[in-house]
């Protein structure tokens, strides 16, 4: 008798077949359809040969999900995590309400949520983010805030800009408090050098006054408490920012804000900060949601996201985004920002945490550190150091330590405690709201040394005088509203949590089929591993022997992401899509530079390019030009020799997306490589669409310098609502010295920090090293066949209903497909928009709409959906366009029909004069439920976007007030 094998039964590559939804029948079942004999076959006429790579993928053996993880355990275990931190620098040690850790951060009904741009299923997730929006407001004192900003440093950055295009000021300089965070000066310094910005660093009191009394700055920075603890009133010195028609801006840390007077109360322009402390774990720096506040002056400039308040049509309170929704993608080079994503999941638990604490919650959590951070001040002086860089504080105490400094820093490090130093003779002190009283004594024996008494805490928690000076104590109220006065109690919050869960619609309810999003499955054994403490409680600029583990982590990651790409260097830092954009040509700029070409600034983009193409060319100070595209929406070959030619001299780069924005491999894209290499440019390749190359062809190989990828995208990193995302930048042997770095955190790079920390969002990387290490080179080879297989089914199977606008010569396409429904608009009246809409009704998340070709519906299903769920949705498609037909027929009116009313809600069907041609259970869609699914009903009717961007309503709004 024999036996099978034991590696077969201990079946290694379990979790392929666990990621992706189709099984060989259903593949062979869709071949059918499609008409092609093989997936290989299939692959083999989409696929240009000239592409496809020159050999598999350096990549190891996959292992199962208990493996993984146990080797990922190990890594972790690297870390120092247990050290205590006392490093501040904005990054502080949270507790994560236990209701708030396992119903949002660990819930895919949040995790897995799309950005909220449709309205209509997005209404839980959009009224947290006007919770935080107006917890943000509340605390600074600002007029308006928007959803989230990716990091700290990268706010402040775009505060700058913000302030350059809307003061009067001419000047083209910043002055920057010396007191800031060092990370924030790094990146505010590498985003102002490609605009022709000055960062003036003024490091005492005499440079700050001496830089105010200037008149060539546009805005000036103040750190708020100061990085090293101390405060001030700023008023008189907002006074005179203002009266050089200047902006002053603030970084303000929002728990101190509980008990400081506001920014706005002092007058600034603008505020910036992290929510990281308010229910984020420190993870090594990312991801966390920054926000940014202003005056009602600048609201129609502000950058990234903002929720408004708007009405449905029957007349109800909706949420949807307004003002900034895709700038990029209208305004292209012209936008304000490259940003098109946000930190919306910890957004979400930042809004989380003062609505479960409240106002009274949030103010004992800060009087408590500041308490805790007098009591340590009082004992270090009855120990002897009395020789503090300030008086006043909030939880960071900064004390002259001369000679002792590094002897007193490793004696803490040897007793389990980080201390931050600062300027070589002080140590920095930051106390937060996991701290004890045990820290405190801690802190006391290692100041204090050997054979030294220790102060009595009794004693001095009674006596213990207060840092924060009485005029700069807050009288002014926050968090009024009854959303932050009524969920205490774990009960009311784990049912609000839910409330708002239930009216969205993310991918743990069904298939999310976005065009060039990659909607795909985050598998828990994926996201399990973010919230262990050995990467959940590592501050980001620990010593680096104490991060080992994210070193390792690190290492690995970009090592597998060159042999995918055929790249030879890689990048984590950058936080967001756009930011791996931006660095990647910050690299090809400075490239040019060091081969004595710094004139060479002329950026070549097809007309078909994402829309944060453009921008980050803008922000990276180069010329856009706009090449054309043929009628197939291929690159036009002809106009892109021209462009070269007349730009031969100037010529920077190439910025191209493959397959093409339109879900089509271009068969003349090495050809394209070519001409711009001869031109002496380089070409960049944006990683948007990289789900469909991976294991087939590597931008590297085929002439790629440069790419940005979507680990959000690709590699299985949720979308979380909108955020948090990486944007790792990959590139070829020569550009590698210009990789971007943090100098701060001992990641030296080329052209300077692009985000906050080191590694960037580094506590979401173990979902990509996951889904890399459990698929190994064959299991990403099929998720990339399996998701090409399924758009070609979806083109398919619904071309007699709605055709596919591009495809190759014979009719396939690449991992998604464009579906056209402009000639409805004639025959029906009906729009993309309201196919988008009746979807809903449906159960299903719309396409991507109206891009890039406007009135057409963009389908990429994914390699993880089943095939019950693509036939689900093509069935949905196919039911659509019947009711269309009605209309066509006129047996429905073209303005009174179910695409024109749609969304339904379950109220509309149920009120009593039902006056519409189409029966109720038509509008529910009713009938065309597929048997054991569970119906969807939409929170609220069509949303109203022109009310929303005329009556523009941020923060949190009694309905009255609608009225």
């Amino acid at each position: 008798m024999s036996h099978p094998a034991l590696h077969d039964l201990e079946n290694p590559g379990e979790f392929i077949a666990r990621h992706i939804g189709l099984t060989p029948e259903d593949e062979r079942q869709m071949l059918a359809v499609i008409g092609e004999p093989s997936v290989d076959r299939l692959i083999d006429s989409i696929v240009p040969r000239s592409i496809a790579r020159a050999g598999p993928m350096n990549l190891p053996a996959p292992v199962t999900e208990a493996g993984a993880l146990a080797e990922l355990k190990a890594i972790a275990a690297q870390n120092r995590h247990q050290m205590k931190s006392f490093i501040g620098q904005g990054y502080y040690g949270t507790h994560t309400p236990g209701v708030i850790l396992r119903n949002v951060l660990e819930n895919p009904a949040w995790y897995t949520a799309y950005t909220p741009y449709q309205a209509e299923i997005s209404q839980g997730r959009m009224e947290a983010l006007v919770n935080f929006q107006t917890m943000v407001t509340d605390l600074t004192g600002m007029d308006i805030a928007n959803a989230s900003m990716l990091d700290e440093t990268t706010a402040a950055a775009e505060a700058m800009t913000l302030a350059r295009r809307s003061v009067k000021a001419k000047g083209n300089a910043i002055v920057v408090f010396g007191d800031a965070h060092p990370q924030t000066i790094e990146v505010m310094r590498t985003r102002a050098a490609p605009l022709g910005l000055v960062l003036k660093l003024a490091n005492s009191a005499a440079e700050w006054d001496a830089a105010l009394a200037q008149d060539d700055y546009f805005a000036a920075l103040i750190q708020y408490p100061a990085s090293s603890g101390w405060l001030m009133d700023w008023t008189d010195e907002v006074k005179k920012i203002q009266a050089k028609g200047a902006a002053a801006i603030f970084a303000a840390d929002l728990l101190a804000l509980a008990l400081l007077k506001s920014p706005g109360e002092m007058g600034a322009d603008i505020v910036v900060g992290s929510t990281q402390r308010l229910g984020m774990p420190m993870g090594a720096g990312g991801p966390h949601a920054a926000y940014m506040a202003c005056k009602d002056a600048f609201k129609r400039s502000l950058p990234g996201r903002l929720v408004g308040v708007s009405v449905d049509a029957h007349g109800h309170t909706a949420y949807r985004l307004a003002l900034q929704t895709r700038e990029q993608h209208i305004r292209r080079e012209k936008a304000t920002s490259n940003i098109c994503t946000a930190q919306v999941l910890p957004a979400v638990i930042a809004s989380m945490y003062a609505v479960y604490h409240g106002p009274a919650g949030i103010r004992r959590i800060a009087e408590r550190t500041a308490r805790l951070a007098a009591i340590l001040k009082a004992g270090l002086a009855q120990l002897g150091y009395t020789h503090g860089h300030h008086d006043s504080a909030f939880d960071t105490i900064s004390l002259k330590t001369d000679d002792a400094t590094d002897t007193i820093a490793a004696r803490a490090v040897q007793m389990g405690a980080n201390l931050r130093k600062a300027w070589d003779v002080f140590l920095c002190i930051a106390l937060d709201e996991t701290h004890t009283r045990a820290d405190v004594e801690l802190l006391w024996r290692i100041f204090a040394g050997d054979g030294k008494k220790l102060p009595d805490f009794a004693a001095l928690e009674r006596s213990a005088p207060d840092l924060i000076p009485a005029a700069l104590r807050r009288t002014s109220a926050y968090l009024t509203h009854p959303v932050f006065n009524t969920h205490h109690s774990e009960t009311a919050m784990l049912r609000y949590i839910r409330q708002l869960s239930d009216k969205d619609l993310a991918l743990d309810r069904s298939m999310i089929p976005l065009g060039s999003c990659t909607m795909k499955l985050n598998a828990t054994s994926e996201m399990m591993p973010i919230t262990w403490p050995e990467f959940a409680h590592v501050h980001p600029f620990a010593p680096p022997d104490q991060r080992r583990g994210y070193q390792r982590l690190n290492d690995q990651l970009c090592q597998w992401l060159a042999a995918i790409t055929g790249y030879a260097g890689v990048s984590l830092q950058p936080n967001a899509g756009s930011q791996g954009e931006y660095a990647g040509l910050l690299a090809i700029k400075a490239w040019h530079a060091a081969q004595g070409q710094a004139q060479r600034d002329v950026c070549l983009i097809p007309a078909s390019a994402h829309g944060t193409n453009p921008a980050s060319a803008q922000m990276a100070g180069l010329k856009v030009v706009v090449t054309q595209c043929d009628d197939n929406g291929n690159v036009d070959m002809q106009d892109l020799q021209a462009q070269c030619e007349k730009h031969s001299a100037n010529l920077a780069c190439v910025m191209i997306t493959y397959p093409s924005t339109h879900g089509v491999f271009e068969t003349q894209v090495k050809e394209l490589c070519q001409i711009v290499h001869r031109h002496g440019g380089r070409v960049y390749v944006d990683g948007a669409n990289l789900n469909a190359l991976v294991g087939l062809a590597a931008p590297g190989e085929f002439g790629g310098d440069v790419s940005h990828l979507n680990l959000h995208k690709t590699f299985c990193i949720p979308h979380g609502g909108g955020g948090p995302g990486v944007g790792p930048v990959c590139v070829v042997q020569d550009l590698v010295p210009y990789l971007p770095g943090h100098h701060e955190g001992g990641v030296a790079g080329g052209v300077g920090a692009i985000s906050a920390a080191p590694y960037g969002n580094a506590s979401v990387l173990p979902i990509s090293w996951m889904y890399i290490r459990m698929m190994g080179a064959e299991g990403l080879k099929h998720a990339t066949e399996a998701a090409i297989l399924s758009a070609n089914y979806i083109s398919k199977r619904l071309k007699d209903h709605y055709p596919t606008l591009y495809a190759s010569a014979n009719g396939h396409v690449a991992h998604e497909c464009i579906l056209d429904l402009r000639q409805l608009k004639d025959s029906s009246g009906v729009m993309a928009e309201d196919v988008a809409k009746r979807l809903a009704d449906y159960g299903f998340h719309a396409p991507t709409l109206s891009f890039p070709v406007a009135n057409t519906l963009m389908v990429e299903p994914t390699e993880s959906e089943h095939l019950a769920e693509l036939d689900r949705f093509i069935d949905a498609m196919i039911a659509i366009r019947a009711e269309i037909r009605q209309v066509e027929s006129g047996a429905w009116p073209p303005d009174d029909n179910p695409l024109k009313n749609a969304p339904h809600t379950a109220a509309s069907l149920l009120t009593a004069g039902w006056s519409h041609p189409y029966p109720r259970d038509v509008g529910g869609a009713l009938a065309q439920q597929h048997p054991g699914s569970v119906k969807y009903w939409p929170p609220v009717g069509r949303v109203d976007n022109v009310y929303g961007d005329r009556n523009l309503f941020c923060s949190c709004v009694p309905l009255d007030e609608l009225a």
